[in-house]
């Protein structure tokens, strides 16, 4: 009898062992070959494009910034020598007339000589305050002389830096028209024609800073990149963070990554996850594609205001010089930009 119990006892515990196996098993196959939807992860995106089309998109984009920003300074100069330019002919005009009066009154009265002084005065005392009076009517005839050609002077430099500023504003036009032809054939290996853009998000950033001229400052990576890519980022692409995230763009993001083409080794770039836990392996649909939409849209219509190059999203990408535009970065979500928005800086 005991060796009988002693036997189904044995037997007990193979047959529970056995059931918490297949039990093990069979929640492992559940939960491989289910549907389910891939879990978030931290990690940065692999976009999947080539460094040669990154490279000419970046050239492309900041060859326009360049050009369209001396454009705007030659216009800004031009508007500023237009004003000058009316303002000295005006005084010209006054000044025209007293040079004038000048020319009738020594024709009617002819030159006083100090012989004719000495001959027409009445006295030591007399000729002495003609003398002076003749000297005060110089000195003021002389400075009205004076004025009239140093106005003449300045409105001939007016005319010729405004006609200078007429063709440095042609070359400008010249450069933005080679620029757009240049990112035209970047993106003609991706792109298949013009795109529909994105409606939401709100052009109220706070500018970042810029040199006197309004060109866009040089700048490293030099400071610490918040996100948790870790690394290092400029300060331009810094200020670009935190005015998205005070437009209410703070689902999660990342910036910095070593190794690669394009502006994220550069710590000018950033992506932006669709999904609110991080970056999802697959195309985003509802709430996530609106956000996607706003945020892209936001960082289109305040990209001269923070130094954006370039922006893409959803099987699209805006440049300045092209608009949005179809953009196929071959297939998957990553590189289709369809679960992150990409913004890359000047």
């Amino acid at each position: 009898m005991p060796r009988t119990r002693l036997t189904g006892r044995r037997v007990r515990r193979s047959l529970l062992a056995l059931l918490a196996a297949t039990a093990v098993l069979l929640g492992a196959g559940l939960a491989t070959a289910g549907p389910a939807a891939a879990a978030p992860s931290p990690n940065a995106p692999d976009e999947g494009d080539s460094k040669q089309l990154r490279a000419a998109l970046e050239a492309a984009a900041k060859g326009h910034i360049d050009a369209q920003n001396k454009l705007d300074n030659s216009k800004r100069r031009q508007a500023q020598l237009a004003v000058q330019l009316k303002d000295t002919e005006a005084r010209l005009v006054g000044l025209t007339a007293q040079a004038g009066e000048v020319a009738v009154q020594s024709y009617r009265q002819g030159r006083l000589t100090a012989v004719s002084m000495l001959l027409a005065s009445s006295g030591p005392d007399d000729f002495l305050h003609r003398a002076a009076e003749l000297d005060m009517m110089a000195q003021r005839d002389s400075q009205r002389l004076g004025a009239l050609a140093a106005a003449k002077a300045q409105l001939a430099e007016s005319k010729l830096a405004l006609d200078a500023e007429v063709r440095e504003q042609a070359r400008q036009v010249a450069v933005l028209a080679r620029k757009k032809k240049d990112a035209e054939v970047a993106l003609a290996k991706v792109s298949s024609g013009s795109g529909s853009g994105f409606s939401g998000g709100s052009s109220s950033a706070k500018p970042a800073p810029r040199n006197s001229d309004g060109s866009w400052p040089s700048e490293s990576c030099s400071v610490n990149d918040p996100t948790p890519a870790s690394g290092c980022i400029t300060p331009r692409t810094l200020h670009m963070l935190q005015q998205a995230k005070a437009a209410s763009f703070t689902r999660y993001a990342s910036c910095h990554r070593s190794g690669g083409g394009g502006e994220h080794p550069k710590g000018r770039a950033c992506d932006f996850s669709a999904a609110s836990g991080g970056f999802e392996d697959r195309t985003a649909t509802g709430g996530d594609k609106s956000y996607g939409d706003r945020l892209a849209s936001w960082a289109k219509s305040n990209a001269n205001r923070l130094g954006i190059m370039y922006v893409i999203w959803y099987r699209q990408i805006w440049m300045p010089n092209t608009g949005w535009r179809a953009y196929s970065g071959g297939g998957s979500p990553a590189a289709d930009h369809t679960n992150h928005v990409h913004i890359s800086m000047y």
